[in-house]
């Protein structure tokens, strides 16, 4: 499967996400972008991005990364860590290989804002099946 057509696939398919204004923007082997339009529906009380909301913009480009070479790939562990406030009009998130094996893989995952500071990181492990797309 072209990777133009994965991208579109995991956009289509995570019904979530697309639900929540977030996509993949950006798909290439190991590697991967997403974005989301910060709403009113995706605030917290304070008037900020809601921290599940950031992570799972976190989670979405890990998916889009892990899943890139063709196999799936289900997260096992993910941790996250918020550095300021999500504000602005849309967040980014990058994720970047870190390792990968036969059964495992480990990803950093960068969010940030529109002026390119940085919202939060994370790492997310996943399991890769033996099933392709």
């Amino acid at each position: 499967m072209e990777m133009d057509e994965l991208r579109e696939l995991l956009n289509k398919d995570d019904r979530f996400c697309r639900f929540n204004g977030m996509r993949l923007d950006v798909l290439r082997t190991g590697y991967a972008e997403a974005v989301m339009e910060i709403t009113e529906n995706s605030l917290n009380g304070v008037g900020i991005a809601q921290g599940g909301a950031i992570f799972t913009l976190a989670d979405l480009a890990f998916a889009g990364a892990a899943n890139s070479y063709g196999f799936r790939t289900v997260g096992m562990n993910s941790s996250i860590s918020f550095l300021r406030p999500g504000l602005g009009k849309t967040l980014r998130a990058k994720a970047t290989e870190v390792s990968r094996g036969r059964r495992t893989c480990v990803y950093d995952v960068d969010v940030f804002n529109e002026d390119g500071k940085l919202v939060a990181h994370g790492t997310s492990t996943g399991f890769i099946t033996e099933e392709k797309f």
